[in-house]
Formats: structure tokens, C-alpha cells, sequence
């Protein structure tokens, strides 16, 4: 009484206790209900602060300055304003466009003060390799610094001691870290496999600070290193001692 008898049973019923039931009460890793995916951030707005332009927002959030143009129904890419709001497409989170890219960029050759400022300072090099790609026009975008090809896991030195003013990971910049220097110079170095310092600290020239990588928008493992004299991207040759 209350036995179950398979062979009585109808096809139909036989089917769904034989396929259906362990599922019930299995305790495994049976396949799950599938709901509806969370919908993903298809972007956010970016406030324009005072420097900024489309070009400076663009290259922080990895978006070509006409795509957003296009996107914002901006018809003068040159012309856009203090409080404007622009949307950044696949961005996730509000960048300091101020700290990450330059004010703009110079092939103005030093003066004879910053010559003698460069001897004082006493840059290094970051990593000893080939310069790959030099500062300047390149295609129709500008290079804002020099890339040397180094091999993947490479040691990179701070170039002249300083404090770290901003280190993250970013779509095109990869990792990176910026370091402030005395007289309003900054050192940027990109597409780090890892980022060995933290904000605010203090390094000494020739100090480890990361290894040498592939991240963000690359082909190939080398550093991007850049230096900038009062937020202006400059030639990082006329900084650095000859090869």
C-alpha cells in the first residue's frame, strides 16, 4: 500500500518522475534557473572642468575625441565649456582627466634656464631599452611621450624622486603611475604589468616602482614615459641623459 509500481505507471508520469525528480531534490551543481541578466552601465557623464577639452577627455577614457563629439551632438570639438556634461560611452567611473593627460603638448626645444634646470635635476632613465616610438605628431594623434621596448616583468625606476600623485588601471593608459617632482615636473610611466607603489608615497630616485608590461592598449610589452613641465607634455630626451 503506497508502494510505487514503475511498471504500472503511465508512460507519461514514468518520464517525468525518472527525469524530473532528481533534479528536486538534488543538493548539487545542477544547472540553475536563468534570469534575466542585470543590465550594465552603458556609460556616465563627465563633467567639464576648467583646462579640460574633448581631446584631454577622450584620451583619459580611451574614446577618440570625435566619437564623442558625434555622440554629444557637438558640432566644434574646440568648443565646449566649463559645466558642460559629456557623455563617456562603457565608462564606469568618473576619471581626473586634470592629473591623468596633459594640459596639451610643445616640440618647443628647452631654453637655455631649462637646460640648466634639466642638469640639475638629474633625471635617469626609467628601464635601459630601444625607443621605439618618438615624441611627437603620429598619424593624426600626438604622442605625448617615448616608448622603449623592454622585455615583460623588466624593472622600472622612478626617474628623479618625488611623491606619487596617481597610480590606477585605465583602458588605454593600462597601469599607470605619475610622480611630481620639484619645479613643477611630472613623470608618467604606462602599460605597467604591475604598479608597485601607492598613492602619496614618497620615492627615491632609481627606486623599483613597477615591472614593465602589456596593459591597456598595446601591441607589444614596453613603457610609455612621459615628462611634463607645468602640466605641458615635453620631450623626454631633452630630460634625460644621452644612451
Amino acid at each position: 500500500m503506497g508502494e510505487i509500481r514503475l511498471g504500472k505507471l503511465k508512460p507519461q508520469l514514468f518520464l517525468f518522475l525518472f527525469f524530473f525528480l532528481p533534479l528536486i531534490f538534488s543538493n548539487g551543481c545542477a544547472p540553475r534557473a536563468v534570469f534575466s541578466p542585470q543590465k550594465r552601465s552603458l556609460g556616465l557623464y563627465h563633467v567639464v572642468k576648467s583646462g579640460e577639452n574633448l581631446f584631454r577627455i577622450g584620451k583619459a577614457y580611451d574614446v577618440p575625441y570625435q566619437e564623442l563629439a558625434r555622440i554629444n551632438r557637438i558640432s566644434d570639438p574646440h568648443q565646449i565649456h566649463v559645466g558642460q556634461r559629456i557623455f563617456i560611452p562603457n565608462a564606469t567611473r568618473q576619471l581626473p582627466v586634470e592629473i591623468i593627460t596633459p594640459s596639451e603638448a610643445t616640440l618647443e626645444q628647452p631654453s637655455p634656464a631649462d637646460q640648466q634646470e634639466r642638469a640639475r635635476e638629474g633625471f635617469i632613465w626609467p628601464v635601459k631599452g630601444s625607443i621605439t616610438s618618438k615624441f611627437g605628431h603620429r598619424g593624426q594623434t600626438f604622442h605625448d611621450g617615448i616608448d622603449i621596448s623592454v622585455p615583460e616583468g623588466s624593472p622600472i625606476v622612478a626617474a628623479e624622486e618625488g611623491e606619487v600623485i596617481y597610480r590606477d588601471e585605465l583602458r588605454g593608459y593600462g597601469n599607470l603611475i605619475i610622480i611630481r617632482h620639484a619645479r613643477g615636473l611630472v613623470s608618467v610611466y604606462s602599460h605597467n604589468k604591475r604598479n608597485l607603489v601607492h598613492d602619496g608615497q614618497k620615492v627615491a630616485r632609481g627606486e623599483v616602482i613597477g615591472e614593465v608590461g602589456s596593459t591597456g592598449r598595446v601591441t607589444a610589452p614596453h613603457l610609455h614615459f612621459e615628462i611634463r613641465k607645468d602640466n605641458v607634455a615635453r620631450d623626454p630626451l631633452h630630460y634625460l641623459p644621452p644612451l
